[in-house]
């Protein structure tokens, strides 16, 4: 593999910053859930453009895009749970000019900055969630009764 390549497939790694967690009890007929969110914003990094020669400008960039990675466990009130990942794409996106290897730490900062600490975004992803979560306890309350 050449270099470019290894530091093309390095770039495109994505990295991960836990968010809050989240909590919130669901009525349902078969009695109140409790549903526990966590997540992390991933990042991922693509190096664009090319290394100019000398006397003209480089258009080397790297493009980045923030996703949220959900995980939610339910625990219904009789003990069963129902659980679920999910990925909410393109939470922030953005480029720097420049070596993605070089503009990690900047990247993770501006992310931040646009972000805060995720939380509301987990607040919004649990809102998005709840009708396949009420589904989820419906089918589990069908089946609990079943036996």
């Amino acid at each position: 593999m050449t270099l470019f390549a290894t530091l093309a497939v390095a770039a495109a790694a994505a990295t991960a910053t836990p968010l809050p967690a989240h909590s919130l009890s669901v009525p349902h007929s078969s009695g109140t859930a409790k549903a526990e969110y966590s997540g992390a914003i991933g990042i991922q990094h693509k190096q664009v453009g090319a290394v100019a020669p000398a006397g003209r400008p480089s258009t080397l960039r790297c493009v980045w895009t923030a996703k949220m990675e959900v995980n939610r466990t339910a625990t219904t009130a009789a003990g069963a749970l129902a659980s679920r990942s999910f990925v909410q794409d393109n939470v922030a996106n953005g480029s720097r000019p420049g070596w993605c290897s070089a503009s990690r730490g900047a990247i993770a900062r501006d992310v931040a900055e646009r972000l805060g600490d995720g939380s509301q975004h987990l607040v919004k992803a649990a809102e998005a969630d709840r009708s396949v979560l009420l589904t989820d306890l419906d089918r589990l309350a069908s089946g609990a009764r079943a036996d």
